[in-house]
């Protein structure tokens, strides 16, 4: 397929955006707050390595200056035998934070493999890790922590690590499995798992980094945590005694009684280094949830560099990219019904939701044609089967959903065929976004708020593409972003940045990433006005007519399908109802269904006239009634109607356009239709005027 794109120095002059991201993370230190949180928390770190360096006596030397108050000599005063509170404070600074983070560590280690792997694998492993976890939590754990650490008095701060570690992690699993079992869901891991990316790398490329923001807060509440158990469980004389920390020295004060004796020196210091050090921590989480979170970023996507060699990249010649490597695309043609070659055919494709008890048909016994450079348009109520046909297709179903018959076969381009349905794992990661991509229903969710745009559209090339250097993946990158009308300064924004226009804009790059033969765009101008809808179809149609892929085409809104597409299917309770060329569905829905559709919009042009819509409600898909399924809400339907299903029945139609098929008993053999559209017909007569 030949289309023009950017040349790798245009990609490579894209350099200083990618190099001024690189110090995005600077930005967390604009807040003072944040700064001033990072200062102590580095000065405490600093004092953990030096401090029994530059300590200036021996912690547990006595001497004869005892319970001093502060002094030149004795910055901090001494203890009621003589020893010297600054060393054992510097000497304790170690402790305490080697204790607290090292807790911390482990014990947010284990709740992110527990958390992760419960929360995306499920099943069994969801089941059992999820036990596990509720089982430390129904435990109360300050008693487990003093019974556990009674029994390791002399392990040191190992001892104690482990201990706070087995009593702390289950809280922060929890929170992370909960929040995986909602992320799973949404469309960007949809779409990572459809380009066949391995499941530890969608829990660690995809889920992971959305939550990290709540893994440095529960790291950073672990370090506090486990610093104020330590300093209780040393203060409690549960420790070893002689190791100072800071709770060994509030141990001693205890002991020695300072609080009566009125030595505030001896206590204060440690307990103002607690607190200090957790005000800290807690400053310290604001700066990085706003590292984290791009939502919560003020600064500006570049900067006058950056933007002046986006203007040049703008200026760079245009070259043609390189052929594809799994096989040439036909050159695009204008879409012709007769002569145009199928691409996919589906045959009786049938989708059930199965639960425990029952077997619900989301899509039952569908065929479709899909020919190349051909949009086929799929509309119906919600409900319908729409996006349950769309995942079937793109084989992205997941349980409760079965496929359960039925072929889909598809027609590369030397004529081989192919069943998708009997592709494995391996060979539909070669096929989706290669030969097949989806445009998901809503663009906010389908892309990782985390991520730039271009760093999404270079994670499919670098899935799919091995071979591609970084400058070539960087040139594909700004390409995708002029096929969909996005300025390539764009790059390296976040989704949240975008108007709702141009995050549809990105998805469909993200569907082109690859030159797929098969895009299937699942509702994609959802929630948009009617301006980015327009923008939207002349993208797509501008595209498909530049590019040559062929385009299924799901939406409810039958006003939009009838622009865009050539071949309209309208589905209704998991069915095909009708299949026609859009031209002629359009001057002549053939199935009452399709009629009350088109009757509930209004025109812009000719008399005005009463919307009628269609009364009552699409039926229950767990119990379809024995006959027609539009039978209680048609307004010509007859006996027979509740008792058989209607197949499709091929109609008469212009030659020139694709043969209509209705799935009406009204057009059940030789005058069947025309007794039933008698012209008394007062209710049939209302739907032709409101044609």
């Amino acid at each position: 397929m030949a289309i023009t794109t950017t040349t790798v120095a245009e990609a490579e002059s894209s350099e200083p955006l990618e190099a001024s991201s690189r110090f995005a993370w600077l930005r967390a230190f604009r807040r003072p707050w944040t700064l001033t949180g990072v200062i102590v928390v580095f000065i405490f770190c600093v004092l953990a390595v030096i401090g029994p360096w530059i300590a200036p006596y021996d912690p547990s030397a006595v001497s004869k200056q005892t319970l001093m108050p502060p002094s030149p000599e004795h910055w901090l005063g001494t203890t009621q035998t003589g020893q010297d509170i600054l060393s054992q404070m510097l000497y304790g600074t170690q402790v305490s934070m080697l204790v607290g983070v090292g807790a911390a560590i482990v014990a947010t280690v284990l709740s992110v493999l527990v958390g992760l792997a419960a929360g995306y694998l499920g099943g069994l492993t969801d089941e059992l890790l999820s036990l596990l976890a509720n089982v430390f939590l129904v435990i109360p754990a300050l008693p487990l922590t003093v019974i556990l650490a009674s029994y390791l008095p002399k392990t040191g701060s190992l001892g104690i690590i482990l201990v706070i570690s087995i009593t702390g992690w289950a809280w922060g699993a929890r929170v992370l499995r909960a929040q995986t079992l909602s992320l799973r869901k949404r469309d960007f891991v949809e779409a990572a798992r459809a380009t066949g990316e391995r499941t530890s790398r969608i829990i660690f490329r995809d889920i992971f980094p959305n939550q990290i923001a709540i893994i440095a807060a529960s790291f950073l509440g672990t370090v506090t945590g486990a610093i104020l158990t330590q300093a209780s469980l040393a203060f409690l004389g549960l420790t070893n005694v002689t190791e100072w920390s800071w709770g060994t020295i509030l141990y001693w004060a205890q002991v020695s009684s300072a609080m009566l004796t009125g030595a505030w020196w001896w206590f204060v210091p440690a307990g103002l280094a607690i607190a200090l050090l957790g005000t800290g921590l807690s400053l310290v989480n604001f700066g990085i949830d706003e590292f984290i979170n791009p939502r919560l970023r003020q600064a500006g996507i570049g900067t006058k560099k950056a933007q002046r060699a986006q203007a040049k990249a703008k200026r760079q010649a245009i070259v043609k990219r390189p052929q594809r490597k799994r096989g040439e695309r036909s050159a695009p043609v204008p879409f012709d019904p007769v002569t145009s070659d199928v691409i996919l055919e589906v045959r009786n494709l049938t989708v059930d939701y199965i639960g425990e008890n029952s077997v619900t048909p989301a899509v039952n016994d569908v065929s479709l044609t899909l020919r190349r450079g051909e949009v086929l348009g799929i509309a119906g109520e919600s409900g319908s089967g729409k996006s349950t046909l769309a995942y079937a297709i793109t084989r992205l179903h997941k349980p409760p959903a079965q496929i359960s018959g039925g072929e889909m076969l598809y027609t590369n381009a030397d004529g081989t065929k192919t069943d998708i349905l009997s592709m494995s794992d391996s060979e539909l990661r070669d096929f989706r976004w290669e030969e097949l991509s989806i445009v998901f229903q809503s663009a906010m969710h389908a892309l990782n708020p985390i991520l730039t745009i271009g760093a999404q559209l270079d994670d499919s090339l670098r899935a799919h593409r091995p071979d591609m250097t970084k400058q070539e993946r960087a040139a594909r990158v700004i390409e995708l972003l002029g096929l969909v009308g996005i300025q390539t300064d764009r790059v390296n924004a976040y989704p949240h940045e975008l108007s709702g226009g141009m995050r549809q804009r990105a998805m469909i790059a993200v569907g082109l990433a690859l030159d797929p033969e098969i895009i299937v765009m699942d509702e994609p101008t959802t929630a948009l006005d009617v301006v980015i809808q327009r923008q939207i179809i002349e993208k797509i149609i501008e595209l498909k007519e530049r590019l040559g892929f062929s385009v299924i085409f799901i939406t409810h809104d039958l006003s939009l399908l009838i622009e865009l597409s050539d071949t309209i299917a309208v589905m209704y309770a998991g069915r095909v109802v009708e299949l026609a060329d859009a031209k002629e569905f359009y001057r002549n829905p053939r199935h009452p269904y399709s009629q009350g559709l088109l009757a509930s919009f209004p025109t812009l042009s000719g008399p005005k006239h009463e919307l009628t819509g269609i009364p009552g409600s699409p039926p229950d898909l767990r119990r379809l009634p024995a006959g027609c399924a539009f039978a209680d809400r048609c307004p010509l339907a007859f006996d027979r109607c509740t008792t058989v299903v209607p197949p499709l029945i091929p109609l008469a139609g212009p030659a020139e356009w694709r043969q209509p098929e209705a799935a009406c008993l009204l057009y059940e053999g030789d005058g069947a239709a025309a007794s039933a559209l008698s012209a008394d017909d007062s209710d049939f007569a209302e739907l032709e005027d409101a044609r």
